[in-house]
């Protein structure tokens, strides 16, 4: 997903999650932040290394494909943007090597969404935010891993777009930086690599940014899957996000006393089910503007535009000992814990692919 959804559509889910606009607010940064704690970003305020939720790409480019190196990749892209829907999943006739990688195939519902959203139970609002971004994109990011493969993430010629009145249309890659041309169906994918552990077969770099667009439907050949035709429907799956997200998030601010995957807000999201739609299924390549409409009309405030140097100063002029009770501070403890989690999950089923990590005691941070 991209800022149209982690940030707007994330206030606005907030607000009807009963949150006010300052906590919204706080929220909606956090889990766009997401997308921008990179240790470039790290090294520029001191804050610690581990605490990166993303890579950019020079890092992608300049990491080693070694195995520490790809338990580093793994660690971050799965616990972040690819949450694993079935640590022990089974697939029968396959190598143990294969099977660790298919059961780090994301999907939403899965115990580790359970997870990320206890984790965040009694946090901060930093914490909240984070959760909503992994919860989110276990929906957008669905049948792709957060680990470097080929015989896993690869896809093939055979990709085609399906329109509301059920006809399609064959959908062409290129391999430029030129902005995605969606009403003549060309978008911008990874370069094919024989590699299996090559830094293009990360992700859904092989279908581009088909993923990140709420309006998509689309049909695919995904490796894992054998190249055998699967089907995604990006408006209904970001619809069910987003009410997810408004169940997710009335658990975590105590207004109920239990999160349940698999369980959607069926009121007040359902409310303005109408305009929801109308933004999620409109063709355009960022929603940005119609969320925000969206998320005003509820509150009666502003959003302000996001900026990653909004909290810089407050971190890096915070006495060492203080640093944790700032902004960032209580964004890099959740992070580190959420990191910490998933790896230890993946580690306890049996796969080294994210390393081993000490589990962390889990810090109740006030808001």
């Amino acid at each position: 997903m991209q800022e149209d959804f982690h940030y707007y559509a994330t206030y606005a889910a907030a607000i009807l999650a009963g949150y006010n606009h300052e906590e919204s607010a706080a929220i909606c940064y956090s889990a766009q932040f997401v997308d921008l704690c990179t240790r470039t970003f790290l090294t520029r305020v001191k804050g610690p290394q581990n605490a990166a939720t993303t890579q950019l790409q020079l890092e992608l480019m300049d990491a080693p494909t070694d195995a520490v190196g790809l338990q580093d990749i793994t660690r971050i892209w799965a616990s972040f943007h690819f949450l694993p829907y079935d640590l022990y999943a089974e697939k029968p006739h396959t190598s143990k090597r294969y099977l660790r990688k298919y059961r780090l195939i994301c999907g939403p519902n899965g115990k580790l969404t359970e997870d990320t959203v206890a984790l965040a139970k009694g946090s901060s609002l930093q914490a909240a935010g984070l959760a909503m971004h992994v919860l989110a994109d276990t929906w957008a990011h669905m049948y792709f891993a957060g680990t470097p493969s080929l015989v896993i993430n690869n896809t093939e010629a055979h990709f085609y777009e399906i329109f509301p009145d059920g006809s399609e249309k064959q959908i062409r890659f290129r391999h430029t930086t030129s902005p995605d041309d969606v009403e003549n169906g060309i978008y911008t994918a990874s370069i094919f690599q024989s590699s299996e552990n090559s830094i293009m077969n990360l992700g859904h770099g092989r279908a581009g940014h088909l993923p990140d667009y709420s309006y998509i439907r689309y049909k695919y050949l995904p490796a894992w899957g054998g190249y055998r035709e699967i089907i995604k429907d990006n408006p209904g799956d970001y619809y069910n996000a987003f009410r997810q997200m408004v169940h997710a998030m009335m658990y975590l601010r105590g207004e109920t006393t239990e999160f349940k995957t698999d369980h959607y807000d069926g009121t007040r999201a359902d409310e303005h089910s109408d305009r929801i739609h109308g933004i999620i299924e409109k063709r355009q390549i960022s929603a940005s503007e119609d969320w925000k409409a969206f998320g005003e009309s509820l509150s009666g405030r502003t959003i302000p535009d996001f900026s990653v140097e909004t909290y810089i100063d407050e971190y890096m002029n915070a006495p060492e000992e203080e640093k944790k009770e700032t902004f960032l501070g209580r964004f890099f403890t959740a992070a580190l814990a959420q990191k910490s989690m998933v790896t230890n999950r993946i580690y306890a089923s049996g796969s080294k692919l994210a390393g081993y990590s000490v589990a962390q005691k889990k810090e109740r941070v006030n808001e």
